[in-house]
Order: C-alpha cells, then sequence, then structure tokens
C-alpha cells in the first residue's frame, strides 16, 4: 500500500511510533454475484480493495476512489457492512499503526477489472464460493457483505 504523503509528514516527526489511522474496505459485487479481489503487491495476498482516506475525504468516497485507483472498477457504496479496530502492524521499515476501518458492501457500476496502479499484481472477479486463499479478516467481511445483518461491530464487554 502506497502512504499517503500527509501520513510521510506526520511519520517525519512521530518516527516509527504507533499511529492510530482511518481506513476504508470495499467488498464490491458485480451483477453475477462476484466479488472483486486483489493480489497485493507488498505481501502477494487476496484482499478486498482497501486504503486510507485523505484528510478531510468521507470514507464512502474514499472506498470508491480507491477501488478505481486500484482496479479500473467503477463502484457505488450500498451500506457500511463492518466497523472493527484491527491490529497493530509493525512495516518491514520499523513503522507502527493501527487502522480503524470502514467496510463497504459496493455494487460495480463500470470499468474493467485491470491492474490500475502499483498497489496490485493482479485484480479478478471471483465467485464467492471459489475465492482464492485469503486470511479469515478478508473472508469475514466478505461474509457480512453478503449477509442482511446490520452494521457488525465488536461488542462491549463488561470489566
Amino acid at each position: 500500500m502506497a502512504t499517503p504523503d500527509f501520513i510521510r509528514t506526520i511519520r517525519a516527526s512521530a518516527g516509527h511510533q504507533l499511529l492510530w489511522l482511518p481506513g476504508v474496505s470495499a467488498v464490491v459485487f458485480d451483477d453475477e454475484g462476484r466479488v472483486l479481489l486483489g493480489k497485493r503487491a507488498d505481501n502477494h495476498q487476496w484482499t478486498v480493495i482497501s486504503g486510507i482516506p485523505d484528510p478531510g475525504e468521507q470514507p464512502a468516497v474514499c472506498a470508491v476512489r480507491e477501488v478505481y485507483e486500484e482496479t479500473g472498477v467503477e463502484c457505488v457504496p450500498e451500506r457500511v457492512v463492518l466497523i472493527k479496530a484491527g491490529r497493530e502492524v509493525t512495516y518491514p521499515n520499523g513503522d507502527q499503526c493501527q487502522f480503524m476501518d470502514i467496510t463497504f458492501r459496493c455494487r460495480a457500476v463500470g470499468g474493467e477489472a485491470r491492474v490500475n496502479d502499483d498497489e496490485s499484481v493482479e485484480v479478478g472477479w471471483f465467485a464467492v464460493d471459489a475465492l482464492p486463499t485469503m486470511k479469515e479478516r478478508q473472508i469475514f467481511r466478505i461474509k457480512q457483505a453478503l449477509s442482511d445483518e446490520p452494521t457488525w461491530f465488536e461488542p462491549m464487554t463488561s470489566d
């Protein structure tokens, strides 16, 4: 994932310390019910399309932008399906971050799926019963987007 300029600016003074960042994910379905996935260039794992909103950018606008930038597919967000804090991540350069992810179910409305930037090495449509090997958190996003349940969030625990 390319690091946005505003995060580079923060890193110049914050160093490698943990940054709490917004993130969005888009589970995009076509008219055949297939889901759009990208194979990331950095770790070669299949994932739903995701990214970081620019300062002031609305999450749904970011989801649409990221899908187009990474895959060439035009989409419209239909609903929020999941809100979840991710785990802390330490990158090879020592930078630490943790993302608050908002996942949208989206519908493709145009464009052709293709590798459209340097963040993916492959992009494609997959039947939901024939997904490539993926981490469970990616599969969970797809399942939530397919369900009619309300937006999923981590339940509160009492101490």
